[in-house]
């Protein structure tokens, strides 16, 4: 016996579910206990004692409010200080940039070198009197002011130096003081900061003053980083340990990116050596940062390691290889890396150096996409050409693409195939995976399903494009595809009946997405056409039969309303049915064509697909797939409507027609309802357009005498059935007569029509109204007011025209004014009328 849903996926459902229902317990107690709290009354506060009382103060806070005044000074403090320090660091800097009296820059040089001793001696009393603000407020005045002796410094002594050459040296003397200061004063915050700031420059200064190249600047990046590095791991200070951190993570990327550049853009494979090395360099770096952080950062360290070491690698690979196959190459790489499972690295570590396997994988499948979005979407491009013969140039000249454009694609099937046997094979030899990869991730059951339609999809979409890279003939690009799309839904109908969702969708989608793109292939030839969607006629209905014992059985299963994905096989089965009798329309379309009928010659023959599927949905009965076969047929029958709308005497025989094969299925007690009263429609819209098209200026001598009968006939109907509806009893027999009297009234240019129109509409509404028939008041009180608005309109026009412009602007805000004030009178009239109209029959 078949489960359905199989037990280990019930499990599954079961096991969410519960954990559901945890959740929302416990958000409920919080909740309460939140409810709780807000309810129960505060405690009263102690009384304040007197002066004169005897007892310890008052621990708690005043009933006054709370003692924030502290805080508030500190705050207020911090601010006036560092508002002082930076007025005098500002001070500071045009004392040495802008001349002071007569005093050259040497006397400037000694009055500030003066201020710096003076500024970087105060902070240690001020430390050992407990005032540390104001101590950092001058150590960070002393910071700018040995800023501004470095400049001073060049202009006396070394004018002749260059900028960037003294700037490095002074940048590396100011790091070294700095730390120097920090480590002596060390409860002051800024210094060791500072320190790290400031050696982030020296290295890049030097290779600026020495004129050197990419090469050079990408090694200063990287040796500041390094340091940077060495500096987060070994400092415990957390300010010192972010600057560091901030300093490597900046220094290092844009070293990285600069030999990242060099490498893509180098020529051969000795040029690719040297950013190889930089690439390297910067993964050791990555590593031995990560291996001692934090769990976040050792996982971002181990991903960029990872990408470092697939950049060097298969830059040198790539150098020597043909432009075309970089991707491959790089995904070679990729596919290597991801051996780090079994070296002994932290876990974190590991797992990044896995995430950037996996980023290369699927960078280098990005890469493929669009060449599949090509082979899909490429024949929508030729819609214009349908049936205008083979195309020039095979399959790339059907797809809208020469030959140019798919010489820069020729890997990206390698590249989806490779993926693909990569996902297959560990989707096979998952528990063998999963032990491999144990130190380091632990995926779970669901993986494996994931892994399973990973390769399925990618190498569907690797077989799809290889026709057009490949150059295939027109005729066997489209035979490969048709395989193709029919070896899809084959794999789609196995996984959804043996309960394998995640494949089964995926294939599902594959072969809906093959088949749309080879449909719209084949309509380049006529032969192709036949050919083609009778395959998919063949497959689809072949699919949408062997779903139906599944489907059948999880439209009876009870699960379905809380597992949506057991819906599965039904939803597949009704794509199937839709996809079956769009095929049989094309099909019927493509045959009017050949017989070279005009299109609205060619509706009726697109009537024999509905015909089929009234009987088919007859012979289904009950079963799941009978609604959307008689849907889709429906679809099918809105088309000959469509083709039909040219030519009017065709139209109304399409109508007809349509108008049997309700009333057909309206034989069916199920289908009543809504096919009776379709069928109805139909028929009416039938004799109206047979009546235009007949030239009839006068519609009543046809309508009256089916109305008549019709209104008879429910006048008995009432009689032995009280309850029936109105509508059902007289509104076919009054519409017959009323709407296209009414479209005639509209047109005639005389006042007599519309007059009996109108009396035969006031009668109706009023007969309506005293015998409480809702559809005789809806239809008499409709058509009453469309006569005589079209009686009204033209002196209407004449009013409006004579009315100043600004009139009915306001007339129309006055009348909003008005009904927002009476809003809820409006309203309960509005619910008022509903109800009684609710009550009428």
């Amino acid at each position: 016996m078949e489960h359905v849903p199989p037990p280990a996926e019930e499990l599954a459902l079961l096991d969410r579910e519960l954990a559901r229902l945890d959740a929302r317990r416990s958000q409920l107690l919080v909740r309460r206990a939140w409810l709780v709290s807000v309810l129960t009354p505060p405690a009263t506060p102690a009384p304040p004692q007197f002066a004169g009382s005897f007892g310890p103060p008052p621990s708690g806070p005043a009933p006054f409010g709370p003692p924030a005044a502290r805080a508030e000074q500190r705050s207020a403090q911090n601010v006036l200080l560092t508002l002082g320090g930076l007025l005098l660091a500002i001070a500071a800097i045009a004392f040495t940039l802008v001349s002071w009296g007569r005093m050259g820059i040497g006397g400037r040089s000694a009055v500030l070198a003066v201020v710096t001793l003076a500024a970087l001696a105060a902070p240690a009393v001020l430390l050992r009197r407990k005032l540390s603000s104001t101590a950092e407020s001058l150590a960070a005045l002393a910071s700018v002011l040995m800023v501004l002796d470095a400049y001073a410094l060049h202009r006396v002594a070394v004018p002749e130096a260059g900028g960037a050459g003294f700037a490095a040296v002074a940048s590396a003397v100011l790091a070294a003081l700095w730390c120097a200061y920090g480590l002596l004063l060390d409860r002051l915050r800024l210094p060791l900061p500072l320190a790290v700031v400031s050696a982030q420059l020296p290295l890049l200064l030097w290779a600026w003053s020495a004129g050197a190249g990419a090469t050079v600047f990408g090694w200063a990046l990287l040796l500041t980083a390094a340091l940077d590095c060495a500096i987060a791991v070994r400092v415990t200070r957390l300010p010192v340990r972010v600057t560091a951190c901030v300093g490597c993570w900046t220094t290092g990327l844009l070293g990285l990116l600069v030999a990242l550049g060099q490498s893509v853009s180098a020529g051969s494979a000795p040029a690719a050596l040297a950013p190889a090395a930089l690439l390297l360099t910067g993964a050791a770096i990555a590593l031995a940062g990560a291996w001692r952080a934090p769990t976040g950062f050792a996982v971002a360290g181990g991903l960029l390691a990872g990408l470092c070491g697939v950049a060097a690698v298969g830059g040198v690979l790539r150098a020597g290889a043909d432009g075309n196959w970089s991707v491959p190459v790089y995904l070679l790489c990729g596919v290597v890396l991801s051996a780090a499972v079994r070296a002994r690295l932290p876990r974190p570590v590991g797992q990044g150096v896995l995430w950037a396997s996996a980023a290369v994988v699927a960078t280098a499948v990005l890469d493929a996409l669009p060449a599949v979005g090509v082979s899909l979407l490429g024949p929508v491009s030729r819609l214009g050409e349908v049936w205008s013969g083979v195309p020039d140039g095979g399959v790339r000249g059907a797809l809208g693409a020469g030959g140019p454009a798919w010489s820069h694609l020729t890997a990206a099937p390698v590249v989806l195939l490779t993926v693909a046997g990569l996902a297959a094979s560990a989707h096979r030899s998952w528990d063998r995976l999963v032990r491999a990869a144990g130190p380091v991730v632990s995926p779970g059951a669901s993986w494996r399903g994931a892994a399973g339609a990973v390769a399925l999809g990618l190498g569907w979409a690797g077989l799809i494009v290889s026709p057009a890279v490949l150059g295939f003939p027109y005729a066997a690009a489209v035979a490969v595809q048709s395989v193709l799309a029919a070896g899809a839904f084959a794999v789609a109908v196995a996984g959804l009946r043996r309960g394998a969702s995640a494949s089964g969708v995926t294939a599902l989608v594959c072969a809906l997405a093959g088949a749309v793109s080879t449909g719209f292939l084949s309509l380049a030839a006529q032969g192709a056409t036949y050919a083609v969607f009778s395959v998919l006629l063949v497959v689809c209905a072949a699919a949408a039969v062997l779903l139906d014992g599944v489907a059948g059985r999880v439209a009876q299963s009870p699960a379905v309303p809380v597992a949506p994905l057991v819906r599965l096989p039904w939803i597949a089965q009704t794509v199937a049915v839709c996809g079956a009798v769009l095929c049989a329309t094309v099909l019927a379309r493509a045959l009017g064509a050949s017989w070279e009928l005009p299109v609205h010659r060619a509706a009726p023959v697109l009537l024999v697909v509905p015909l089929a599927t009234v009987l088919l949905g007859a012979r289904l009965g009950n079963r799941p797939s009978a609604l959307p076969v008689e849907l889709a047929g429906a679809s099918a029958a809105m088309v000959a409507i469509c083709l039909a709308l040219p030519d009017r005497p065709f139209l109304a025989l399409v109508l007809a027609l349509c108008g049997v094969l309700a009333a057909a299925t309206a034989v069916r007690a199920e289908r009543r309802p809504v096919a009776g009263y379709l069928a109805v429609v139909l028929f009416v819209l039938a004799s109206w357009v047979r009546l235009s098209a007949s030239g009839v200026s006068d519609p009543e001598a046809y309508t009256l005498p089916v109305t008549v009968p019709a209104l008879v006939v429910g006048v008995l109907r009432r009689r032995r059935d009280p309850e029936a509806s109105s509508w059902t009893a007289y509104g076919p027999g009054l519409a017959a007569t009323l709407v296209p009297s009414l479209f005639a009234a509209w047109v005639d240019p005389h006042w007599l029509r519309p007059l009996l129109l109108g009396v035969a509409a006031l009668v109706i509404t009023l007969a309506g109204a005293r015998l409480r028939l809702q559809a005789l008041l809806l239809l008499g009180g409709a058509v009453l007011a469309l006569d005589a608005l079209h009686e009204l309109a033209p002196y209407v026009v004449q009013v409006v025209g004579a009315l100043p412009r600004w009139l009915p602007p306001a007339l129309a805000g006055l009348l909003l004014v008005v009904v927002g004030a009476t809003y809820e009178q409006r309203l309960r009239d509005a619910r008022r009328l509903k109800e009684t109209l609710g009550r009428m029959r």
